[in-house]
């Protein structure tokens, strides 16, 4: 006669053995598949888009990447940052011909930042390609409620009236009653908040769009957006145009 031990054991054994999947691999969702040349071999591979979600109740995925299977069975796989509503864009950026990946997703923060990732798999190497960084932007308070934003080193500054906020700057020291700034203060520069891929020609391609937000006394303050356009040529960023778009 076995021992109660014994049928506990055998029992146990029985459970591991017909568990269809295990607990890890039941919280991966799929988000996204996709199909595309992303080595220039003539032949699709299949991109898949995963995730796994901080818990059932949210929609804020806490590891997102990338499976990629080629018709050859090659595998490559690109992790990402957690955000919310992932999504990935299949647009040639690096001009060689071959489709790069554009990741992106919201962080869900009040500044409506994205997190991005792009990545070139030509010739079925994987490789990251930086994206571009806004390297010059000023903006401060100048005397007589007035805000001077400047976009670029060889631009003249964007001056603007924000008299109608007065009130809350005379409030928070920034200025006294008669418009005189009490001390030199910068005004709040956001990080590139967004990048959207744009057909910049048909000859040229593609570029990025890029949007960051510019506040005055505090993050909610918000005076305006800097919208800037990039193009990728020989490895750089070149920055196309930039134009400053106030708020009603």
């Amino acid at each position: 006669m076995r021992s109660v031990s014994t049928i506990i054991l055998a029992l146990f054994l029985n459970v591991i053995w017909f568990s269809p999947i295990n607990a890890k691999e039941a919280d991966v969702v799929l988000i996204e598949t996709l199909q595309g040349d992303l080595t220039g071999d003539g032949q699709n591979e299949e991109i898949s888009l995963k995730g796994i979600l901080f818990s059932p109740d949210t929609v804020f995925y806490k590891d997102i990447w990338v499976e990629i299977a080629s018709p050859n069975e090659e595998r490559w796989k690109i992790s990402y940052q957690g955000g919310y509503e992932p999504a990935v864009e299949l647009v040639d950026l690096n001009h060689d011909g071959i489709k790069d990946i554009f990741y992106q997703s919201a962080t869900g923060g009040s500044g409506g930042l994205y997190n991005y990732q792009l990545n070139t798999l030509a010739n079925g190497e994987l490789k990251e390609i930086p994206l571009p960084e806004q390297l010059f932007l000023q903006g401060s308070f100048k005397d007589d409620f007035i805000v001077s934003i400047q976009l670029t080193p060889d631009s003249d500054p964007y001056l603007m009236d924000v008299s109608n906020r007065s009130e809350d700057y005379i409030r928070l020291g920034i200025y006294d009653e008669n418009g005189t700034l009490r001390k030199p203060q910068s005004l709040m520069i956001d990080p590139i908040a967004f990048f959207e891929p744009v057909l910049i020609s048909d000859s040229k391609g593609y570029g990025l769009k890029s949007s960051q937000q510019i506040s005055g006394a505090y993050h909610a303050d918000g005076l305006g957006t800097v919208e800037s356009l990039w193009y990728l040529e020989n490895g750089k960023w070149i920055l196309l145009q930039t134009e400053w778009l106030p708020s009603n």
